[in-house]
This record gives C-alpha cells, sequence and structure tokens, in this order.
C-alpha cells in the first residue's frame, strides 16, 4: 500500500506543493497473494515499459511513466510507454541509509528532488519550472518489513497528460 501526505517544501517559493506517496507492506503481501502484476512489459534493452500494464507498486522504476496513482492507500501503478498519454513520470531516485525508519528525515531527502537532480532532468530549476514533483517514499512498514530505501521522484505537469519524457523540457 501506499501512504498519501501533501506538504509544502520549504526552500520552495511561488505555489508549488510536493505530494508525497508512501509505501508500505501491503503491497509486497498482494503480489504474492496474486494481486497486480509483479511488473509490466520492458523493452530488454532500455528496460523501458513497452506495454500498458498495472503493476506493484514496488516495480515502479526509474524512467517509468504513469497515470495518476492519486492520493490514499495504494498499492499499484498503471504504468504506460512514455510515448503514450501519462500523467507522472519517475526522473530520480534517492537511496536512503539504513537506520530508524524517520518521515522527518525522509522529508528531507525528499528535498533532493527540487534541486540539483531536478534542474539536470527539466533543464531549469524548480522555482522557475511549471512543472511539480510528488515523491513515492518509504512507509514504516515498508522501512521494516520490505527494507525499502528508495525516495522516488516523480515530474508531473499541472497542465495535464504529456506524450513524452519531460527530460529537457526546460519549462
Amino acid at each position: 500500500m501506499m501512504k498519501s501526505r501533501t506538504r509544502r517544501a520549504l526552500v520552495l517559493t511561488g505555489s508549488a506543493v510536493a505530494v508525497s506517496l508512501a509505501l508500505t507492506g501491503c503491497s509486497a503481501i498482494n503480489s504474492i497473494l496474486g494481486g497486480g502484476r509483479a511488473d509490466a512489459d520492458r523493452d530488454e534493452e532500455t528496460g523501458q515499459v513497452t506495454e500498458s500494464a498495472n503493476i506493484d507498486v514496488f516495480s515502479v522504476k526509474l524512467g517509468d511513466c504513469m497515470l495518476e496513482t492519486g492520493s490514499g492507500m495504494l498499492t499499484d501503478a498503471n504504468v504506460v510507454p512514455c510515448s503514450e498519454p501519462h500523467d507522472e513520470e519517475v526522473f530520480y531516485e534517492i537511496k536512503m541509509d539504513d537506520g530508524e525508519y524517520s518521515e522527518d528525515a525522509i522529508s528531507a531527502a525528499s528535498e533532493e528532488c527540487i534541486g540539483d537532480a531536478y534542474t539536470s532532468f527539466v533543464g531549469v530549476s524548480y522555482q522557475d519550472s511549471a512543472l511539480d514533483v510528488t515523491t513515492l517514499t518509504p512507509s514504516q512498514d515498508s522501512w521494516e518489513q520490505a527494507n525499502d530505501r528508495v525516495i522516488q521522484c516523480i515530474i508531473v505537469d499541472p497542465a495535464g497528460q504529456v506524450e513524452g519524457s519531460l527530460k529537457g523540457a526546460a519549462r
């Protein structure tokens, strides 16, 4: 399952709001019990999704494009080839160090999503961009039960769906 949390990043100016989605151990349990497909069909060389699929949230990878995941408790994601209309794109991943689960540490690490990683991907700084960021973060359950230490940074165009990657969009 994923937990959604809305927060305003302290270092931001303007009206941008970052939404965090947290993973929980429910996903791993659901996939074992026959929940969503474990993973999508992918190109063997690039790893890119080649066919739309509903997959376990733990199978979402860097570069994946998805339909809106929404908020609240989620266990899966609808991935699509990036060439098709989509709402979200995973553009960066942060690996947290082992240790005790801490929402504050995860929140602080998530700030990286709107720093140099964002500027490198989009071509302009987050503060100067029309695009928004959401994050997929570990929950206490996924941290403790599934050794989940990855924060996924997801770029979103608030104007609506896009076709193709937002890499180099410079807006």
